[in-house]
């Protein structure tokens, strides 16, 4: 096994602070996604396409502070992220023969993932990276696997997607698409509040405990069944 850190190619925003709402500490600690390609990762341009990738999107380089356990913020830091490569000589082929795994508790791919930990970790630890790279080569099949780990007070899944988006337009020499990506976050002040709207807002109203919640997510693990539709490109 071997780990680098990987630095943004240009510093920008440096030093710049974006206040968290309380939201963004409540939810899923991280956003875990796995790829698997069937020939040849090349590492050293996958290196320079994260840091290129980071000069772009300065807020996944940042780090989270504190102040006064009150207010929370993602200072753009212009910090390393951690990558690891991994040569598994055991396995002769990516184990799993579906296309898409919706792994909910299964554990089917901690192996491959790096993870980063909770919001409450990030903040006790002010150096801990809000995202993670891992790379695993399957020697005898020739396949590589990345598996990513980004923190979900980043933002959530469409934006962690579009951070990937523009690492894989850079790993293929492409321009990033526009728009590009801006760092504004809106706090809602406690009288800016309309208390008349709440009736049609039926996901806070008729809000259940987490743990309720929990039990109703891994229930539907067990009662439903995963189904994959494949589109064309002339279909789509």
């Amino acid at each position: 096994m071997r780990s680098w850190l990987i630095y943004p190619s240009s510093q920008t925003e440096n030093s710049r602070r974006i206040e968290l709402a309380g939201i963004d500490l409540r939810i899923a600690p991280c956003i875990n996604n796995i790829f698997v390609y069937p020939s040849d990762l090349n590492i050293n341009q996958l290196n320079d396409a994260l840091s290129r990738t980071l000069s772009l999107w300065p807020l996944v380089a940042g780090r989270c502070v504190s102040v006064d356990n009150e207010h929370y913020f993602i200072e753009m830091s212009n910090s390393t992220i951690p990558v690891t490569l991994i040569n598994n000589i055991e396995l002769n082929k990516w184990p799993l023969d579906s296309k898409v795994v919706r792994d909910s508790g299964e554990s089917q791919l901690v192996t491959y993932l790096d993870e980063v930990p909770s919001v409450k970790m990030i903040f006790n630890y002010p150096n801990e990276p809000l995202f993670r790279l891992k790379v695993t080569h399957i020697v005898q099949s020739g396949e590589w696997v990345m598996g990513t780990s980004w923190s979900h007070v980043l933002g959530d899944a469409y934006t962690c997607a579009n951070f990937l988006h523009t690492l894989s337009r850079f790993y293929q020499h492409l321009e990033p698409l526009k728009p590009l990506p801006i760092f504004e976050r809106r706090l809602w002040c406690k009288d800016e509040v309309d208390q008349s709207l709440l009736p049609a807002m039926k996901h806070l109203t008729d809000s259940i405990p987490t743990e309720k919640w929990l039990k109703a997510n891994s229930t539907e693990e067990v009662t439903h069944d995963q189904l994959n539709l494949h589109f064309s490109g002339e279909q789509l």
